[in-house]
Order: C-alpha cells, then sequence, then structure tokens
C-alpha cells in the first residue's frame, strides 16, 4: 500500500471515461473529480483513491464483549480504531457523528503503528469498527498480517456489505471474526438503508464457510424490525445458513441521528430471544441491558450458566476448558 495521504484504492476497474469502485456492493461508477456514496473514495485523473487510509477519528481498547463477539476470547480486549462515514444511509445511526460525516479530521497511523499501539495497550487483538470497517480496507489488509505475526487477532464489525473480492482480500490477510448486523428483512433494508440484504446474507455464508467466525447482531428497532416475522425469518435463516451455533445478538435501540421512535422495551428484545431459542438457535443474546440474564452464555443441552456478564464485563468464566462443566457438551469457542 502507499501508506497514509491519499492511497490508490486496491478493487477498481476503468468504465469507458468513468472508473468504478469495487470495495462495496454499491459498486459506483465515478467520473473524473467525482466522490463515491461513502465520500472516502474520489476519482483523481482515472485512478480512485482513498481518503482515509490510516485515518482514525475513534480509537480505543475494547472488550471483546462489546462488539459483541462472545464466543472469542471472551474477556479479551482489541483495540478498536473507526474511521469516517458509511455506506449505507440508516436513519437510527448510533455512532452518526462519525459515520455520517465526511473525512473531517482526526490522528493518522499507520499499520506498523496500530500494531505496535495494541501491543503497548496490552490487547489480545484487533477491531475495526464504529464506522464502517469496509470502507478501511486497505488499511485493514496491512494491519491483519503483522497483528497475526504479533499473536494478535483481527475483526470487524460490519454491515456485511463489501464485495467478494474485498471479503475474500480481508480473509486472505488473516480476518479471524466478524460481526455482522442484519438489520431487518430484504424491504426494511432497501427501505431504510438503500442496501440489499441478500448480498449481507451472501457475505455471511462465505465467511462462515473460510473458517471466519461469524456472530449476527439486530439492533431492534419500534416499527422497522421489531415484528415476529422479521424476527423469525433472521433467525432460520442463521440457523440453515450458518448453523444453530451461530451467536444471534438481539440489542436495544435508542433514539439518535433522525430517528426518534421510543427505545425498545426490554419485553420486545426478550420475545425476540425466546423467538430464536424456539427456531432452533443455541446462543440468543439480549444486548444493551445492563445485567440482563440473557447476557450470559448457558449450556444449550443443560441450561447450566457458562459465562456470566456483567455489561461489557465477563464475571465469570465457568467452562471446563470449552465445554459445559456439567454434562461436558462442547461449547464453539474460536481463540485462546
Amino acid at each position: 500500500m502507499d501508506g497514509p495521504g491519499l492511497t490508490k484504492v486496491l478493487l477498481q476497474e476503468r468504465v469507458g471515461d468513468k472508473v468504478r469502485c469495487l470495495t462495496c456492493e454499491r459498486r459506483c461508477l465515478l467520473r473524473d473529480g467525482a466522490l463515491g456514496w461513502c465520500r472516502t473514495r474520489k476519482n483523481e485523473g482515472g485512478t480512485l483513491y482513498t481518503l482515509i487510509y490510516g485515518l482514525v477519528s475513534s480509537l480505543s481498547a475494547n472488550p471483546i464483549e462489546k462488539k459483541p463477539l462472545y464466543h472469542l476470547c471472551p474477556g479479551s480486549v482489541a483495540l478498536t480504531a473507526g474511521s469516517w462515514s458509511c455506506n449505507f444511509k440508516c436513519p437510527w445511526c448510533q455512532n452518526w457523528d462519525i459515520s455520517k460525516r465526511p473525512p473531517s479530521g482526526g490522528r493518522t497511523m499507520s499499520a506498523e503503528e496500530f500494531v505496535a499501539q495494541a501491543i503497548a495497550w496490552g490487547c489480545q487483538g484487533t477491531s475495526i469498527s464504529f464506522n464502517e470497517p469496509t470502507l478501511s480496507l486497505e488499511w485493514s489488509l496491512d494491519i491483519f498480517p503483522l497483528a497475526r505475526e504479533k499473536g494478535l487477532y483481527n475483526t470487524y464489525v460490519t454491515n456485511g456489505y463489501m464485495t467478494p473480492e474485498a471479503l475474500d482480500l480481508l480473509i486472505e490477510a488473516g480476518l479471524d471474526a466478524m460481526n455482522v448486523d442484519v438489520k431487518g428483512s430484504v424491504e426494511a433494508v432497501k427501505g431504510y438503508c438503500a442496501a440489499d440484504v441478500e448480498r449481507v446474507w451472501g457475505n455471511c455464508r462465505v465467511a462462515k464457510e473460510a473458517g471466519v467466525w461469524v456472530e449476527i447482531t439486530t439492533l431492534v428497532i419500534p416499527t422497522v424490525n421489531d415484528d415476529e416475522g422479521t424476527w423469525r425469518g433472521i433467525a432460520r435463516r442463521i440457523g440453515d445458513e450458518l448453523g444453530p451455533e451461530t451467536p444471534w445478538h438481539v440489542s436495544g435501540y435508542y433514539p439518535a441521528y433522525k430517528f426518534s421512535a421510543p427505545p425498545t422495551p426490554g419485553r420486545t428484545l426478550e420475545r425476540a430471544h425466546d423467538i430464536g431459542v424456539e427456531e432452533g438457535l443455541d446462543f440468543v443474546y439480549v444486548g444493551n441491558v445492563l445485567g440482563h440474564r440473557y447476557e450470559n452464555t448457558y449450556c444449550p443441552d443443560c441450561g447450566e450458566l457458562l459465562i456470566q456478564r456483567l455489561g461489557l464485563r465477563v464475571a465469570q468464566n465457568r467452562l471446563d476448558g470449552a465445554r459445559c462443566p456439567a454434562c461436558q457438551r462442547l461449547i464453539p469457542l474460536v481463540g485462546r
């Protein structure tokens, strides 16, 4: 890669006198001088450049439970970086202050600096998150191999709208796990996010088949995706396409950005959890409700409490290696 500053976009193709970006499924076709949908890619003289390589808007050492990735090294910490903008238009965005803005300053970090910072802060992994990480593809591809060499895991928290070409590069570079936000039905995602959720499901399947650990999150939003039909549809697809051991997080929404619906009631989240279990999923979690019993991991066979959580903290880990201490059921966990 070219390093911080104006960096050439890795995935692009000429189409006549324009250039098509092949980073995400919007596949923007840009004339000279134009910006893509995400406002982080620009056509300069017939070549696409990213404006955010190494540009960090937010940096913090986060518990892996914050992603949430409950079955990847529970209790570990990942150095987490965000940049700017997004390729979805969700009106309820919880990180709108960075995801709804074009590149707007911040610090620049090389891949080497980022990995060194992770080690200095005692982190066990990396995470590209906060805004849509696919927009930081080129930077991620430089970070992941360096992190792997130092014994760190690599994660994405994503809407899953990267192209297959981009996903293949991430997997090859060392993507270990990703949490993918499935926002609702085909109609809801098209109407509110201007996106095709089938592309998201397709990427989840490819990642899973390639050995990437996948967890799914649905932010449950009143009037958008808080109906039982939507929940059953998502739960069935997780079970059928990714496997019943794939964790599903149903998380509480709070009013933000341009959306003013009231916060998600706790009973709604509990009903979504119950439907996920009814549909055969082994691990369904309630998120954004501090201290809720469904933050915990229970054995799907005997109901034994395995991992007790309090918010973002693992309060107790009772696993016998990777097995239930009561019935010896093998629990799917990845990493150390």
